[in-house]
């Protein structure tokens, strides 16, 4: 009971939030709909993978590992980077970065840290979002579905993010190989692994 409860209310908040979002695409937006809600329940997973990024000061290719329960994040990134191996660790409010060889950092922000230390102008509270191949909710997007009603093309805040293949996970959908392209910095992830849960019922 509880839970079809919370289903109705997650329901609603996406639909409220519908306004925010231009869909396109040959994919059903009812069953987008559906989707959007089976996998916004998710608020903890782990993943495995690879990252390219290619950015004015640093281009190379590492592995990434990416540990998310609730809003806590540990993010890690190793690999000829350019800059060495590199963890992101934190919450809404505070987050510490930790740089082979560089040393300790801390900020309020994600964002800023990364831009301020590495240069890179990622958006990290979308990208909680968009690796679980949904639009970040709190501003405007243009989606593109493909013929499965996922995401198969997203345009948010100056960013465009190309989903290029999706993996089955446990009953969920979820992207399996991901491009992201933004001013001066592009960004490529393959997941290998997906262990993705739900961690608030």
């Amino acid at each position: 009971m509880l839970r079809n409860l919370l289903l109705i209310g997650l329901i609603a908040l996406l639909a409220g939030c519908a306004g925010h979002e231009a869909i396109q695409g040959q994919g059903d937006s009812q069953l987008w709909k559906v989707h959007k809600v089976q996998v916004s329940a998710l608020d903890g997973w782990q993943i495995n993978g690879k990252v390219g990024i290619r950015a004015p000061k640093d281009s190379g290719s590492g592995t990434l590992f990416w540990l998310q329960r609730q809003d806590y994040y540990d993010i890690r990134l190793s690999g000829p980077l350019g800059r060495g191996a590199a963890r992101l660790t934190g919450r809404s409010g505070a987050t510490t970065l930790e740089v082979a060889n560089q040393g300790r950092f801390e900020a309020a922000s994600a964002e800023a840290l990364l831009e301020e230390q590495l240069g890179w102008r990622l958006p990290v509270s979308h990208l909680l979002w968009w690796i679980r191949g949904l639009p970040a909710p709190d501003s405007k997007s243009r989606v593109t579905l493909d013929s499965a009603s996922r995401l198969a093309r997203l345009e948010q805040d100056g960013w465009e993010v190309q989903y290029l293949s999706y993996v089955e996970q446990n009953g969920y959908n979820l992207p399996e190989r991901i491009k992201l392209h933004g001013e001066n910095l592009d960004v490529t992830l393959v997941i290998k692994d997906w262990q993705p849960r739900q961690l608030g019922q």
